[in-house]
């Protein structure tokens, strides 16, 4: 365990250093120099991130990831596809819940909006369609039904739904996409799929449908959040977000002062899962006390994991990250730079590509190898934040314009690249959007929006963790099409 946590210490470490190194060349060079406390803030909240992560993918390994796997393997063996379409419900709704990177966005929302959108309707919207996708995506995987035929469905249903859609829900919707399936959703879903997919008799079968289930279930939150603007009345919304580039706190009183929320919000994000835990320990596992005893230290690793990324994120990342946006928004092209190379290094840091890249790694026995995924993932991360950056500088761009042509073509990939490939680039797209995209490079381009002139914050502000959704989804398809074709000529070659 201990030899386990070292490692992850320093993996997260090496993620995260980057990050810190563009704020402080920023800093030091004059170009967005940081007031007050701010720079001891963010490098003290950086530690905490890298501990936390580290304490907190400890407790995955051995706490939420083994409880999935259990789960799934003991839906599969149930035989009845009620249980799995109920199972599905419930664990989609409160995973989905308690999940850190919905909750940062529900907050954000509620924040620009003033209350306008509550924050608490976002949750518990997005929290119901993500339930219904998840409880829909086992049935895909029960009956086998191609992934790419489910998707092209859907996305269809949302292309013509936006149609109908105001701009200020369709940037939320999307973001809601990506921010729902983050460090706490992507481990547990991801080992239900395995779970579920590893009982199939076809051994090719179920290593395509381990992948997917994150996609699927993710539409279920724009989905969710379209229908909310049903139930708006056509409001006008508006609000203004306010960027701390000195908040005249002291270094303790800002890490103080949030400090209780984040041991609340840490228990609350764990704790629906614990109760699962116990009552299928009850009726279902029956583990032997030492193991049932490491899945709850799993969890407790989780919980003080968790607490201090937030500790990290809240005190230091996110003001830095809005500040930084600010400062650069009237520097046309350095701001698109920093967007490119912020957007490439902060993917790094995200807990759920470390999870994701390791069990495609895992499933394929090697064939597709981490570093592959992780490279095609970090250009597609980094041209979307690009890309964002430059409709917020141009309002006449809007999101549909970046968002149409790219899922069709998402989509008429999906028809030729490998079907494990599909499901990898789906999947990723949901993972690239979590906790770390949805506070720094969210307060990053949402800083740039608040500062550049004729920006809406609440239309340009959102709609960038949509744009890190889509972007991977191309890249790593392309990266399938590769493999593809290597693989024909080698074959050629060997034949």
């Amino acid at each position: 365990m201990h030899n386990t946590l070292i490692g992850k210490i320093k993996e997260n470490f090496l993620s995260v250093a980057p990050i810190c190194a563009i704020v402080f060349i920023l800093h030091f060079t004059g170009l967005a120099p940081l007031s007050g406390s701010l720079p001891a803030r963010f490098l003290f909240g950086a530690f905490l991130i890298v501990l936390g992560l580290s304490l907190f993918l400890t407790g995955v390994d051995i706490g939420i990831t083994p409880l999935g796997d259990r789960t799934g393997e003991a839906l599969a063996r149930s035989n009845k596809l009620w249980i799995v379409v109920i199972a599905g419900l419930i664990l989609g709704f409160f995973t989905s819940l308690a999940e850190p990177g919905l909750l940062v966005l529900a907050g954000q929302v509620d924040t620009v909006t003033a209350g306008q959108i509550p924050g608490t309707g976002i949750l518990f919207a997005v929290s119901s369609g993500l339930a219904v996708l998840l409880a829909l995506g086992f049935l895909r995987m029960v009956y086998t039904i191609p992934l790419y035929i489910v998707l092209i469905v859907l996305y269809a249903i949302i292309g013509i739904a936006s149609v109908f859609v105001s701009p200020e829900f369709l940037g939320i919707a999307f973001d809601a996409s990506g921010a729902t399936t983050g460090i706490l959703a992507v481990p547990f879903i991801l080992a239900l799929a395995v779970g579920i997919s590893s009982l199939k008799r076809d051994s090719k079968a179920s290593e395509k449908d381990s992948f997917g289930l994150v996609a699927i279930a993710s539409v279920g939150a724009i989905m969710a959040v379209m229908v909310m603007n049903l139930f708006s009345g056509g409001s006008e919304f508006g609000g203004e977000l306010e960027i701390v580039t000195d908040s005249g706190q002291s270094f303790a009183g800002a890490f103080l002062g949030i400090a209780r929320g984040v041991l609340e919000n840490g228990f609350i994000a764990l704790l629906p899962l614990l109760v699962i835990l116990i009552f299928l320990q009850i009726v279902s596992f029956k583990l032997h006390r030492k193991a049932f005893v490491k899945l709850l230290a799993g969890f407790l690793y989780a919980y003080v994991g968790i607490v201090l990324f937030f500790l990290g994120v809240d005190g230091g990342f996110m003001d830095v990250g809005a500040a930084i946006g600010a400062a650069l928004a009237d520097n046309t092209a350095l701001v698109i730079v920093v967007g490119f190379l912020i957007g490439f290094v902060t993917i790094l840091a995200e807990p759920a590509v470390y999870v994701l890249t390791h069990q495609i790694e895992d499933v394929t026995s090697g064939y597709v190898k981490r570093a592959v995924v992780t490279v095609p993932l970090c250009i597609g991360v980094g041209a979307a934040v690009l890309l964002s950056v430059v409709r917020i500088l141009i309002p006449a761009i809007q999101l549909w314009h970046y968002l149409l042509p790219g899922y069709i073509i998402a989509l008429a990939l999906s028809r030729f690249a490998p079907k494990l490939f599909v499901g990898i680039a789906f999947d990723a797209g949901g993972v690239a959007t979590g906790p770390m995209t949805a506070t720094f490079i969210l307060a990053f381009t949402q800083g740039v929006a608040s500062s550049a002139g004729g920006a809406d914050v609440l239309i340009e502000g959102f709609g960038m963790i949509s744009m890190v959704a889509l972007l991977p989804i191309i890249t790593l398809q392309v990266l399938g099409l590769i493999f593809k074709i290597k693989t024909a000529k080698d074959e050629k070659r060997g034949g």
